[in-house]
Order: structure tokens, then sequence, then C-alpha cells
């Protein structure tokens, strides 16, 4: 006689207790939850089909099992009363169903317990521009913008739009009133909400992320029009996201980006997770880069965006910081060992050179 299938919700809680951020489900296997970077395996039986296909029925709303029927794939925000709210990605693999999900704060954590550099929230403060938000899949890039827009919601009467897919994090009107809208609830996609945003009298627009050329020119043009817009892209620096807004565009075009980018663009951080040392999570390794003369420039001509590495490095005094600068400031104050950070380094060879000259490695 086969067992009865499983449900979904003992995993989600699972999830929640360990504080893990994301929970893997596959069949032939016992879930799986994400450690601290590390996947680790569930003290549970291997998932049968039936049961993934059943945990997958028991989150999704009626219209998303018909998008799955369709596209094989689905991606939405999901919550439980008492237990937290997810991010849940459904997709088949060799035919079954598989589940990840994420998952995500219910309030925005503020900036100043985030661990942030204190010019992030002053760049949360401008009135018009776009400030990018970059690093790869789970680097805390929603979390930073959440608590973003946390900043302006308490200290701006104004009218803020976020586009996200799906919404993540739920924001209660403070000072200023936000709508959140969600890609395939509320709007067909981010550039057809962005067009409708510019009649809806908005001061900050947040997109969940820039995927294509329409969605980034849009962007460009409502920070070029007195908004201030935020956004993030998968990118690894400040030089390669440039280079990335950059080649979405043709190259007839690219001269008029790099003008528009240069003008409109306030600021850029790029995150990366480095393990503690003490074992006890991650630690955020940021990158600043903020908007000067000089890194305009550098976006507008093409044979001097190579020096806008150059340009954080000495660019202090604006609150301008490498991965490399701030992952040897971690390295000398014990937060990450020196293998984890020479790891997650820009340049290693440079980092290693700096904490010889520091005296902190042989």
């Amino acid at each position: 006689m086969s067992r009865a299938t499983v449900s979904i919700v003992p995993y989600l809680k699972a999830l929640t207790e360990l504080f893990g951020s994301d929970l893997h489900c596959k069949v032939g296997s016992a879930p799986r939850v994400r450690l601290d970077g590390v996947l680790r395996k569930l003290d549970a039986p291997m998932l049968t089909q039936e049961d993934t296909e059943a945990m997958a029925n028991e989150l999704m709303r009626e219209d998303l099992r018909q998008e799955f029927a369709r596209t094989h794939e689905a991606d939405f925000a999901f919550s439980l009363s008492g237990v937290g709210r997810f991010r849940v990605n459904v997709f088949r693999a060799r035919g079954a169903v598989g589940l990840v999900i994420r998952r995500v704060a219910i309030g925005a954590i503020p900036l100043d317990e985030l661990g942030l550099p204190e010019a992030i929230g002053t760049l949360a403060m401008e009135r018009r521009g776009l400030v990018l938000v970059t690093g790869p899949t789970g680097c805390g890039k929603t979390t930073t913008l959440a608590g973003m827009i946390d900043k302006i919601n308490a200290e701006r009467e104004c009218h803020i739009v976020t586009i996200e897919d799906p919404i993540e994090i739920l924001h209660e009107d403070q000072l200023s009133m936000v709508n959140q809208r969600e890609v395939k609830v509320d709007t067909a996609g981010f550039h057809v909400a962005l067009r409708s945003a510019m009649r809806q009298d908005p001061d900050v627009i947040l997109i969940g992320e820039m995927r294509d050329q329409e969605t980034v020119h849009a962007a460009l043009s409502a920070a070029e029009t007195g908004h201030f817009v935020l956004s993030t892209l998968h990118t690894q620096n400040a030089q390669e996201t440039i280079a990335r807004i950059i080649d979405f565009f043709p190259p007839h075009e690219q001269a008029q980006i790099r003008i528009s980018l240069a003008g409109a663009l306030r600021g850029i951080i790029g995150q990366r997770l480095v393990p503690r040392s003490d074992s006890l999570g991650r630690c955020l390794a940021v990158e600043l880069l903020v908007n000067t003369g000089r890194v305009a420039e550098a976006i507008a001509d093409p044979d001097k965006t190579s020096s806008i590495t150059e340009l954080i490095k000495e660019g202090g005094f604006y609150g301008m910081q490498t991965f490399d600068h701030h992952i040897i400031s971690m390295i000398r104050d014990g937060l990450v060992t020196v293998e984890d950070g020479v790891q997650a380094a820009s340049n290693p060879h440079d980092v290693i050179v700096d904490l010889r000259r520091m005296g902190l490695v042989a």
C-alpha cells in the first residue's frame, strides 16, 4: 500500500525554524534547505512524483496551475499564516515537478540594521535619477532595495510605485503612499507597467529587475524626466553593470545610451556574500559607485569606461569603495578568513599583496 502524499507546510516550517534561505524539493531526493550558502539534506523521506505535484498544487492559485500546464514554469509569492512569506518557483525537470522556495522577510529591514555603508542611505534620498543594486541571485538585492524603499517611505511624503515579479516584501504606507504591482497578477509585464506608471504621478519607481532593452530604456527615460528609479541587475561589479546596460542596445544607439546613463545614474551598489569566520552565517561585501563628474565622463566615453574601477578606488571622499577594499577591512577585523575573503575578491592577487603590506599574511 503506497503512503499518502505529503504537504509542503511542514517543510516551510522547517525552512523558517532553521533560518534557511531556500527549500529545494525534487523527485527521488529528500528535501534540502540552504543554510549559510550550503544545501543541507533534511531528515525526511525521498519525495515521489505524486508528492511534488501535490506540493505544487497546494501552493498555486488556479490561474498559476493553468499557466504551469501551458509553460511548465511558474514564479509567484506565497504567504503562510504564522510561518512566513515565500517566493516560489515551480518547474519541470526530466518530466517531473520540482520546487525551489525562497524565504523572504514579511517587512523591510531598516538600512541601518543591514550593515550597509552610510552613503547608501544618502543615495536612497535622491529625488531623481537611477540607482542599481547588483550581484548574483541570493546576495540580498531585494533586501537592500526594500530597506531603501522603507527609508523613503519613512522620511518623504511621496508616491512610490513598485513593479515586481513577484512581490516579495510588503510595505505599509508611512509618510509615503506605496502601490505595489505584481507582474502577471496586476500587470502584463515590466515595460507595460512602466508605461502605465508614468501616468500614475509617481515620485519613486522600483523595477524588480531590468531584463530587456525596452525596460532599460523606459527606466532611463523615467530617471531623466525627474523620477527616482531603483532596480537590479545580475552583474558582478559596477564596471560590468555599465557595460551590460550599454550592451542591451544595438551599436548605433550606444553613444546616446552612454550619454543618458552618464546623466541619469546616481549610484551602483554591488553585493556579494562571504562566509563569516565564526561560521555563524555570512557577511555582506559591498562595492559602491557614486556618479561623480569623473565617473560620468568615463561612462560617456567608451575609451575611459575601463577606468571606472580605479575611479571607485579613488572615490573614498564620496563614500565609494571596491569589493576588495571592503573584503580587506573584513579580514582585518576578523569577520572573514583570509581564504574566504580572497576567494570572494575581484582581484585575489592584489588583495594578497595588500594583506602582506598590512602584515596580515606572511
